[in-house]
């Protein structure tokens, strides 16, 4: 039996409509509207240096008030350890920064990881992966499965502590990182929570076309470049590059939030259909005029601290209790 879970957190104000199955949530506009009104003005660029630069400048939020960052070389992959006050440092997250491959680092996504960390009541640990087209694939996913086996091998986290969360091109990783260790008969972290998931890199969802013109934020043309250079010669429709494609039986409970105004919609739709079907645990949220990754805008956006609150109580409901000892 399909065990697709469609949920409803709302709080007010707010209401919830239900559409072909899945759950729309409708919310205030008017930060949202200042939001899309910045992004009126915004380019991305036409060559990898504006892109990266435009992403760094563009997308770099307040510090959070009360989180502490640290460095930490977590086997060669470098990371920031992210703790709030009220989190308990024998669970941890694994965050993987979306950017396309090819752009985004801790910098970037430092808020949202304090967000998560404070709403979960775990530490984070963000990891700055090696980026394309210099470093194509699978050095991304490489990285994130070393971080991954560095929490659990050395830092002495089981498992069942350990959650693994990703936003966009990073969705994408922490479903290979799950696919990777899974196949090779690894112990999986507890959960996972993808924001936005770039999860079928041929591109073949209906919503590349239909929802370009409500994207703000990400066109067709700006992911099919940075997907050749994330995979100049692969074949796209491998599953660690597409785990839509992948069977994705044995996974941990998901969580899946994505924007009913972005091309990546049908992506996350889609995620969720053949998660169920494999007797995956799931939850799918679909936010009403949402845009791609609207959580980076949760110091601004009351939708994005709201979903922000709702993946921690998601993630703090399957993480464990205790460590290993050392």
């Amino acid at each position: 039996m399909s065990r697709l879970k469609l949920i409803s957190y709302v709080s007010s104000p707010g209401l919830v409509l239900f559409s072909q199955g899945y759950v729309i949530v409708i919310m205030s506009q008017f930060e949202l509207t200042s939001i899309k009104a910045m992004l009126e003005n915004f380019s991305w660029g036409d060559t990898l240096s504006e892109i990266r630069g435009h992403f760094n400048d563009g997308f770099s939020m307040p510090p959070h008030p009360t989180a502490q960052v640290r460095p930490i070389n977590a086997d060669g992959v470098f990371a920031e350890l992210i703790s709030s006050p009220s989190g308990d440092p024998d669970r941890v997250i694994l965050y993987l920064h979306g950017g396309g491959f090819v752009a985004g680092n801790c910098q970037t996504h430092r808020r949202i990881a304090c967000d998560l960390a404070a709403a979960s009541m775990a530490s984070v640990l963000l990891i700055d992966y090696r980026l394309a087209p210099e470093h194509p694939y699978p050095a991304a996913l490489e990285d994130t499965l070393t971080a991954y086996r560095w929490l659990v091998n050395t830092c002495r986290f089981d498992p069942s502590q350990v959650a693994i969360a990703g936003d966009s091109a990073g969705g994408n990783l922490a479903l290979g990182a799950l696919l990777s260790l899974r196949d090779a008969g690894e112990p999986l972290p507890a959960s996972a929570f993808l924001i936005s998931p770039y999860c079928d890199l041929t591109r073949a969802g209906k919503t590349f076309v239909t929802h370009t013109a409500m994207d703000p934020m990400v066109s067709p043309q700006l992911v099919e470049a940075m997907t050749a250079w994330y995979a100049p010669n692969g074949n796209l429709r491998h599953s660690l590059l597409s785990p839509l494609y992948a069977d994705l039986s044995g996974l941990p409970p998901l969580l899946i939030h994505v924007g009913a105004a972005e091309i990546l919609l049908d992506d996350a739709l889609q995620l969720a259909r053949q998660a169920g079907l494999a007797n995956v645990a799931v939850e799918l949220k679909v936010w009403q005029d949402m845009l791609h990754c609207f959580h980076l805008f949760a110091p601004m956006l009351e939708e994005g601290r709201w979903a922000i609150a709702e993946a921690g109580a998601f993630l703090n409901r399957y993480l464990g209790d205790s460590r290993l000892a050392a």
